[in-house]
């Protein structure tokens, strides 16, 4: 009988859990979801769909996030230097509120990048915000500020990326940077750290966390430097890891049918095009012009430690020692650029037990992949589009989409159809099924960075000065 009873708390406390996962929002989880079947949607963005709204606003690269009948994005204001955590209706693109923070110092990103990159989470009580200039803010619905817990600028020259998620009660954000890396849980209604996961010996990565559940059990996902790891959702602690990734991941793992899936490339992790350093004994040798067994940067020759310098020097000394010069090698050492499918499960590292397939061709450098109707799609730089058997990972089809230009936006889906935004600003629509078409292609005439967001019949289109609100015609 106690056993029984027992079971019975288990089921419903995983039903709770799930439920309570389920009503939340955040990036590429409901209301930021890769996919949404639930009902028609446009195929051509053209006088053959209906634009239900568009709102002008500042630059920023969060991808939408819905709940009800919100939308959220943060932007930046990089006159004023500003950044805005901004609500607006789904329905009419109205704003509805913004609440703006003023850093003291604005993190260094990249060109390519936006110091309002991470996407907003949101559990139909409290908006979750991050800026990597500012820290975590928490408001109520109407935009009032509940708490705010401070970090940042960390030290990365790319700024950062990665957003926050919900489970299990907590707001669980994972920041990887060239130091002091680490994956940390906060209560959602004190923001208060339930429990903070040290990283150190993670190089800088990008990749949001993900939820998983199976075996009974809720755990967290991240994707670093050359490694997948899961850990328990309640106390932070490691359950097991798979090796062989990319040496920088920007990529969010895909949790799909009880399977995890990962694309991710990064330069030098290709066998017939390796980055590597040599032993810190041998580069002594080589370097240490005045003998005091640390590398300068100054004793250094034009290569690939000189151009990530900043990065290795964690002390800012501008010297290497022996622990950072081991540690980026470690990486350059084990780094593989790799597209596969992970059975979760087991303990410690299952790199050889569950890892299902693996391929590495055709590999995205930001954009995370998807997984629609039992087919794998990633997205090359290039407009290069892969479609595999996500059981297999057997090659279907491969071939060119859009006008060339990177990708940056995550591959979304929904109605048969799947969407590649490019940041030249073109959209190209096609048929979801392993031997894909092109059903059409959209400019709209501005740079697209962040992912589409789907919901209830519409999809939201983010540019660099916009958001535009397509439905189907009826």
């Amino acid at each position: 009988m106690a056993r029984i009873t027992w079971l019975i708390v288990l089921i419903f406390s995983l039903f709770l859990a799930s439920e309570n996962v389920l009503a939340q929002s955040f990036f590429r989880h409901h209301g930021g979801v890769a996919i949404d079947d639930s009902a028609a949607l446009p195929g051509r963005f053209d006088e053959n769909d209906k634009v239900l709204w568009k709102q002008d606003l500042l630059p920023g690269h969060s991808t939408p996030c819905l709940f009800g009948d919100f939308l959220f994005v943060t932007t930046s204001d990089q006159t004023e230097r500003e950044l805005a955590t901004v609500a607006l209706h789904q329905d009419t693109g109205k704003i509805l509120w913004s609440r703006v923070v003023k850093p003291n110092v604005i993190e260094p990103y990249h060109t390519d990048g936006s110091p309002a990159a991470s996407s907003v989470a949101c559990d139909g009580q409290r908006v979750y915000a991050f800026f990597g200039s500012y820290g975590l803010l928490c408001y109520d619905m109407q935009g009032e500020l509940i708490w705010s817990k401070q970090m940042g600028p960390f030290q990365d020259e790319f700024g950062a990326a990665s957003s926050p998620i919900l489970a299990d009660g907590k707001v669980i954000l994972n920041e990887d940077h060239d130091m002091d890396s680490f994956l940390i849980a906060i209560d959602q209604q004190t923001g208060e750290t339930v429990w903070k996961v040290d990283r150190s010996e993670f190089t800088r990565s990008y990749a949001t966390p993900a939820f998983l559940s199976h075996d009974g059990k809720n755990e967290i996902v991240v994707a670093g430097a050359v490694e997948l790891i899961a850990y328990d959702i309640i106390d932070g602690r490691k359950s097991w890891w798979v090796t062989g990734l990319s040496r920088l991941v920007d990529s969010t793992p895909v949790v799909n049918d009880g399977h995890l899936y990962l694309a991710t490339w990064s330069m030098g992790g290709d066998q017939e095009d390796r980055l590597s350093m040599k032993s810190f004994t041998e580069a002594l040798k080589e370097y240490d012009q005045d003998g005091n067994g640390r590398i300068a940067k100054s004793e250094l020759r034009k290569g690939p430690v000189l151009r990530r310098f900043f990065r290795i020097d964690t002390s800012g000394d501008q010297e290497l020692d022996q622990q950072e010069w081991k540690r980026q090698a470690r990486v350059f050492e084990l780094a593989q650029n790799v597209a596969m499918a992970v059975e979760p499960g087991g303990s410690g590292d299952v790199t050889n037990t569950h890892v299902k397939w693996i391929y590495r061709r055709g590999l995205p450098v930001v954009p995370s992949p998807l997984v629609y109707q039992n087919v794998f799609y990633m997205i090359k730089n290039g407009g290069i589009l892969t479609s595999l058997d996500a059981e297999t990972g057997t090659l279907i089809k491969q071939g060119r989409v859009g006008q060339g230009g990177n990708y940056f936006a995550s591959l979304v889906a929904g109605d048969g159809k799947v969407y590649v935004a490019s940041d030249r600003g073109e959209v190209t629509v096609v048929k979801a099924e392993g031997q894909w078409e092109i059903v059409s292609s959209h400019d709209f005439g501005a740079r697209i960075m962040a992912t589409p967001a789907i919901g209830n019949g519409k999809i939201f289109i983010r540019t660099d000065d916009a958001v535009h609100c397509f439905v189907a015609k009826n």
